[in-house]
């Protein structure tokens, strides 16, 4: 089971907010594949899946506010 985890920002930047899910719940992603679309105060930008596999879980919902650090899915590789 590998993690989905928002990274470090940038400087002075600890929260971003989930704007779209490129995939649902339980779909075959690819590494590398755009995962989630991500906006904070300076941009918007995509998170990539660390890993190829099926999207087991998402844990933070369109609109959620996450933190740094925070996992925002899980990917069940295979």
């Amino acid at each position: 089971m590998v993690k989905v985890i928002l990274p470090e920002l940038g400087e002075g930047i600890t929260k971003a907010i989930v704007s779209y899910w490129y995939f649902q719940k339980d779909q075959a992603v690819k590494q590398g594949e755009d995962l989630v679309e991500l906006t904070t105060d300076k941009a918007t930008f995509n998170l990539p899946a660390p890993a190829s596999g099926k999207l087991s879980d998402i844990l933070a919902v369109e609109g959620q506010s996450v933190n740094v650090a925070e996992v925002l899915a899980t990917i069940e590789e295979g």
